[in-house]
């Protein structure tokens, strides 16, 4: 098989041409990695590692520019390069680099994650596990990112309701609203347990009779 021509395309990507009419698209990199020129020669097998080189680099490439907006998940991107390559072990070499170069990094992401649902959402151990695990994270790794706020869940409790449920907890005999609030922090992510036990505190705290359960 024979390279016939070797052309500027557009910026740093020439277009070469095969014998057969094929014509590949190729970036300076990989013109010079492999002394790609008009008139070579090339074996079957050689011409496959520059189309596979040449794909690596731009989903390499794509990747890292994704990145540049946000960060990712191993799972996320993985699924981003799949929609565009195709390729399975491709877009696991890929992987593989990024996550060597730090890159990509789930811990680190599950960490800042874990970060912004409890300090600033102010979700519970559940609800933020499981969001952090619909990133397409470990279970292990969303239970370690979680673990330095072990004594933090119970405080965002309080703070939730001298703040968001306030309005609703002025009467402990209002069992409704009380029930209300407590429906709401479930859904935040907190278990019965805790709930109860931080309601009581509240009611404690403001000087208003324990509520009969």
């Amino acid at each position: 098989m024979k390279i016939t021509s070797v052309t500027r395309y557009k910026g740093s990507t020439y277009e070469a041409e095969l014998d057969d009419g094929r014509k590949l698209y190729l970036h300076a990199d990989i013109i010079t990695d492999f002394g790609i020129h008009a008139g070579m020669e090339t074996e079957r097998d050689t011409l496959r590692k520059i189309i596979y080189a040449s794909n690596f680099r731009r989903a390499y490439q794509r990747a890292l520019y994704l990145l540049d907006y946000r960060d990712y998940t191993y799972s996320e991107m993985y699924k981003k390069l799949m929609e565009n390559y195709k390729s399975a072990p491709l877009c696991t070499a890929v992987m593989k680099r990024l996550t060597e170069h730090g890159f990509i990094d789930d811990a680190r992401y599950a960490e800042r994650m874990a970060r912004k649902l409890v300090e600033v959402k102010r979700y519970g151990y559940r609800r933020s596990k499981r969001e952090i695990m619909q990133k397409g994270i470990d279970q292990f790794i969303a239970e370690d990112a979680l673990t330095p706020y072990s004594d933090v869940f119970y405080e965002n409790i309080l703070e939730l309701l001298r703040t968001k449920h306030s309005r609703y907890l002025t009467d402990r005999e209002d069992r409704k609203s009380i029930e209300k609030v407590k429906s709401a922090l479930v859904r935040y992510g907190y278990d019965f347990t805790e709930i109860n036990r931080a309601v009581k505190e509240y009611f404690e705290s403001t000087d208003v009779p324990e509520e009969d359960n």
